[in-house]
């Protein structure tokens, strides 16, 4: 939701800063780490996603980044075994075991419900869940643990329509909470959407596009393109599935949006 120009200028700044201050760089000791953990989580879950759908370029994903985020994440379980580590590593390893079917021989965008779930990684699930069970088990619920939870009905349901839907958004309605955002409540009206209609979960996107937070992000004029096209309102998700192409700068998801655009108007 930050620009890179934004984000290029609070790394000026806090390069200064550090400079200015002659901060050295030290290894934290064992009783720092806790005070640490979230933002150590929360980068190592962007250098995930950055290798899980890349932000812009030619390739959808990059098995090397989301490798090492794994590798680190396992590192960090080993370390400080706490529960929203082992609910972001069950996340990355539950997100990572659909890669193979995630996209085409040529590099195009498989959509979750038509991808082959016999190329998912059975181990990977497998471990996920076990480490999902674990972190909820703590009573301890963060949003990490809450989003591998979310990922694990996904990763353990035999087809699209065995999805428990329910379940996805009765979870969503504790992840809003637990981590209140417009794109946590994005996925909300999805999932909504799944379960009650897709009428019902437009009403939900556009609410929440009226508020202006998500105006200039991809996936939420995507979604609401979907749900119109669901709906057989054709000229709305012609016009959002074109605004999606316009803010995207991932050229699998680029492609995909101009199928769809095209298959509209055929």
């Amino acid at each position: 939701m930050t620009s890179p120009a934004t984000i290029a200028q609070r790394i000026v700044r806090a390069k200064a800063k550090i400079k200015n201050a002659g901060i050295s760089y030290e290894v934290p000791s064992r009783s720092d780490l806790p005070d640490r953990l979230e933002t150590l989580l929360q980068v190592v879950y962007l250098v995930f996603n950055e290798g899980y759908s890349a932000s812009a370029g030619a390739e959808l994903t990059g098995a090397d980044l989301s490798e090492e985020a794994i590798r680190l994440g396992r590192l960090l379980v080993d370390l400080l075994p706490e529960p929203e580590a082992m609910g972001l590593l069950a996340l990355m390893l539950l997100q990572e075991s659909r890669r193979a079917a995630r996209t085409s021989p040529t590099g195009d965008l498989i959509l979750l419900e038509d991808q082959n779930r016999s190329l998912w990684n059975s181990g990977y699930i497998a471990e996920g869940a076990a480490l999902v069970e674990r972190a909820i088990a703590s009573g301890s619920i963060g949003p990490y643990s809450l989003q591998a939870a979310i990922a694990a009905v996904h990763a353990q349901s035999p087809s699209p329509a065995a999805t428990d839907w329910s379940q996805i958004a009765a979870l969503y309605d504790l992840l809003v909470r637990v981590t209140p955002s417009p794109v946590v409540e994005l996925n909300r009206a999805v999932a909504i959407a799944m379960r009650d209609g897709p009428a019902v979960g437009l009403q939900l996107i556009d609410d929440i596009l009226t508020r202006g937070e998500l105006a200039n992000y991809h996936l939420a004029h995507s979604a609401r393109a979907d749900l119109c096209r669901r709906l057989g309102h054709k000229e709305q998700a012609k016009a959002a599935y074109q605004r999606a192409m316009d803010l995207s700068r991932q050229e699998a998801e680029r492609r995909f949006l101009a199928r769809r655009l095209t298959e509209l108007e055929t």
